[in-house]
């Protein structure tokens, strides 16, 4: 009888066995059939590929995008995020970037800010700080200045406006920077204020550009402005 019951324990001990065996097999199967998808941010998709090669799995560019911090042809994001565990064959999806986007500045003057937005938006560009001055002589909600000022080439820039008002609150200061001194002039006598210029070096600079300004972008004006422009 302990002769028939040691038998029985084998033969449980040795499915056991089996069992796990099998498990373990299967298991491994599971694992040889899956990858970490690796962090593809800032590489070629070339480059990409082949790491993705390596782990058995593909690479799909699926689409493309302006951005001012990822150089152009190179990965700005990804669809796994690194480090998910995929089965192998997996297409990892891919953004590229096009690089920084430049696009030339309408010019916005004499447009109601409503336009004036739609304008710049058509063009990829965005409504940036937004200051008030009362003119009397002009219409109210007209634009007078911009910065930058029109036909600018650059990354995607904000554009600042400067718009009329019936408001009585004082002027508040547009980023002048850039710009020429003869505009810069013209604008600042329709608003009534004192305007102090002081010449300076400024290499690289075309003369007559406004290099610095005192009160800064954004603060309000009282009686004057101070400007220094380069040579």
């Amino acid at each position: 009888m302990s002769r028939v019951l040691r038998l029985v324990l084998l033969a449980l001990v040795l499915v056991l066995v089996a069992m796990l065996s099998a498990l373990t097999a299967m298991r491994i199967a599971i694992h040889g059939r899956e990858a970490d998808v690796p962090n593809l941010v800032g590489m070629a998709p070339g480059e990409a590929e082949g790491v993705l090669l390596d782990r058995g799995l593909r690479v799909d560019v699926e689409s493309r995008f302006y951005s001012s911090n990822v150089p152009e042809g190179r990965i700005l994001s990804q669809v796994p995020p690194a480090g998910t565990v995929v089965r192998r064959g997996w297409r990892v999806r891919v953004a590229e970037s096009l690089g920084i986007a430049r696009a030339k500045v309408p010019n916005v003057v004499g447009q109601s800010s409503r336009a004036a937005e739609i304008n710049l938006r058509r063009r990829g560009l965005e409504v940036g700080k937004l200051a008030l001055v009362r003119l009397p002589n002009k219409p109210i909600d007209q634009v007078i200045a911009m910065s930058p000022p029109p036909d600018t080439v650059g990354p995607s820039p904000k554009v600042s406006l400067l718009l009329t008002t019936s408001q009585e609150q004082g002027w508040l200061m547009p980023n002048l920077v850039g710009q020429k001194l003869a505009e810069v002039s013209k604008l600042i006598k329709r608003s009534n204020l004192q305007l102090q210029v002081r010449e300076v070096q400024a290499p690289g600079v075309p003369a007559e550009t406004v290099v610095e300004q005192s009160p800064r972008a954004g603060s309000k004006v009282s009686s004057s402005i101070a400007l220094k422009v380069a040579r």
